[in-house]
């Protein structure tokens, strides 16, 4: 199994596929980078040679923010719009959608599962 930039991608898949599983590379990049580097989309990432495999890795260092950095990057840029208090940093806060959906109804995703809120039965009076 291939390691690139701290993880293992899958030895059975294509390569521009197998790229895709290092957070922050889809599939067009995977495409761009392999150009990059030379190498043919379709080759399984088994077949790929040592060297083929440190120079995939030596682009995607170079060129691209992977993974821990790219992460840190969009947790401090959410942090950021938080401390600021934008709306879109409240709405973060709250755990509400931040990109102008409606939460009348639907948005249980970010929401979360429904919280029933009801009137207590009156006890009958005898």
């Amino acid at each position: 199994m291939p390691r690139i930039v701290g993880i293992d991608i899958p030895k059975e898949k294509k390569i521009y596929v197998s790229l895709g599983y290092i957070y922050g590379i889809g599939q067009s990049t995977a495409k761009k980078i392999l150009d990059q580097a030379s190498i043919n989309p379709d080759v399984r990432a088994k077949d790929l040679s040592d060297d083929e495999v440190q120079r995939l890795a030596t682009i995607i260092q170079k060129e691209y923010r992977v993974e821990g950095n790219l992460r840190r990057e969009i947790s401090m840029n959410i942090k950021r719009l938080m401390d600021t208090g934008s709306y879109r940093g409240t709405r973060h806060k709250r755990g509400l959608p931040v990109r102008g959906q409606r939460t009348r109804t639907n948005a249980r995703t970010r929401k979360g599962p429904k919280k029933t809120i009801g009137a207590a039965k009156k006890k009958e009076a005898k």
